[in-house]
């Protein structure tokens, strides 16, 4: 007797034509609205990539910035000519030394 009255009372609810318009709104506002619930989540975890992806920048703008700031002296200069660029004083020769690193 009591799990009838149980059953008609969820039942009861269930068939309640505000419970059914609610049920249809919540389910219309995850899955198919403009602005859904997954919509929401895809663009949390864009903006989350985005967020990484600055900072990632921020960190070289930092480094190329450091080496700049290095760059202004000229023995640096120079040896970062050198070393980069291959670039030699006059009557001076460069021999580059290349190591093979294959293993037989």
């Amino acid at each position: 007797m009591l799990k009838k009255l149980r059953e008609n009372k969820v039942v009861r609810i269930l068939s309640n034509k505000y419970v059914i318009i609610l049920l249809l709104f919540v389910v219309w506002m995850i899955f198919f609205d403009e602005n859904s619930l997954i919509n929401h989540w895809e663009l949390n975890r864009e903006i989350d990539k985005l967020e990484k992806s600055n900072e990632y920048y921020r960190d070289q703008i930092e480094q190329d910035k450091k080496v700049i700031d290095n760059l202004n002296d000229p023995d640096s200069l120079e040896k970062y000519a050198r070393e980069e660029y291959k670039m030699k004083k006059e009557n001076e020769e460069i021999f580059l030394i290349e190591y093979d690193t294959i293993e037989d």
